[in-house]
């Protein structure tokens, strides 16, 4: 597939911003609420977390024919995970503006904690949208793998809890808590990557042309090509990353979103009581440039039916 510049963007950055308001989100409603001046931190996190998905959705309208007519995808619902997606993220914009608004005003703390719960599952069910956008995509088998979900709730957690160490700031009861979460999330979004990428070498398009052209268990032939010269679907949908390249680009990424913000992490855990927060950044704007690295792989890589025919 050709990867569209936009979309990769809309993902990787709204991915980070649910993550970090599901992280502020789940600590406040578990935790102790906070002070007014404890809690500017995570009001600024809030803060952050919004213009990561508002960037993020202004990005993803570079590729609409008319943008104005986006608001029709909500009617969709009941049968669109890109409708599911819009809801829920609407309403995780709702539920965070709710939940900043009841923390400068401070109202009661059922209702700070309730929000802050509503928010985080909100900000779950937006990421879990968006990967089952291409994980119901019957076309295109890579999409379709079992660990596509996953990796995306992965990448959103990881990316969001970077962030939440210097907004969460000195409110944290347990810092090592959270250096030790980001190492173990780097360490399971690696080997989740890696199993994806190596089941992707190993059987990129396991149908057949009989599959592509609606019949199962055939062995159909091509006695003439439909086309002579490149069109939309040759462009699109028969885009081929160099086998060398792609491997090159994977280990930079895994480098960049993994190996790095696992060693920024790791003071944080095992020195507590340091200033770690400066290495956070660093992992977190790592972290960030290695998810639009993997991205753009995601799309590159996959390959549709289409192919077999064309």
């Amino acid at each position: 597939m050709n990867p569209a510049f936009s979309v990769i963007v809309f993902t990787t950055l709204t991915g980070t911003g649910f993550g970090l308001w599901f992280w502020i989100a789940l600590r406040i409603a578990l935790g102790d609420r906070p002070q007014w001046f404890d809690g500017l931190g995570w009001m600024l996190g809030l803060l952050a977390a919004a213009a990561l998905v508002a960037a993020g959705v202004i990005a993803s309208l570079w590729h609409l024919g008319k943008p104005a007519r986006v608001w029709r995808a909500f009617s969709q619902w009941r049968s669109s995970w890109m409708s599911r997606e819009g809801v829920f993220a609407v309403a995780s914009v709702a539920a965070a503006a709710a939940l900043f608004a009841i923390q400068w005003l401070q109202g009661p703390a059922w209702a700070t904690r309730a929000t802050a719960a509503l928010l985080a599952v909100l900000c779950v069910l937006a990421v879990f949208s968006t990967a089952m956008i291409y994980a119901s995509l019957k076309p295109i088998p890579a999409w379709r793998h079992r660990l596509v979900v996953p990796a995306y709730l992965l990448f959103a957690a990881l990316g969001g809890g970077l962030l939440f160490g210097p907004f969460a700031g000195t409110t944290l009861d347990a810092p090592n808590l959270v250096g030790a979460g980001i190492v173990a999330g780097a360490i399971a979004l690696w080997l989740v990557k890696r199993r994806y990428w190596r089941d992707l070498d190993r059987d990129a398009l396991p149908q057949t042309r009989g599959d592509a052209v609606g019949l199962p268990d055939r062995d159909v032939s091509v006695f003439e090509r439909p086309h002579t010269e490149a069109n939309y679907l040759t462009r699109e949908m028969g885009f081929v990353v160099a086998r060398k390249h792609a491997k090159r680009l994977r280990a930079i990424s895994a480098v960049l979103f993994a190996l790095v913000p696992a060693l920024c992490a790791l003071p944080v855990w095992l020195l507590p009581h340091g200033d770690a927060t400066p290495l956070l950044w660093v992992g977190a704007v790592s972290f960030q440039v290695g998810a639009l690295v993997e991205r753009w792989l995601f799309f590159a890589e996959a390959k549709h039916l289409v192919t077999l025919y064309y």
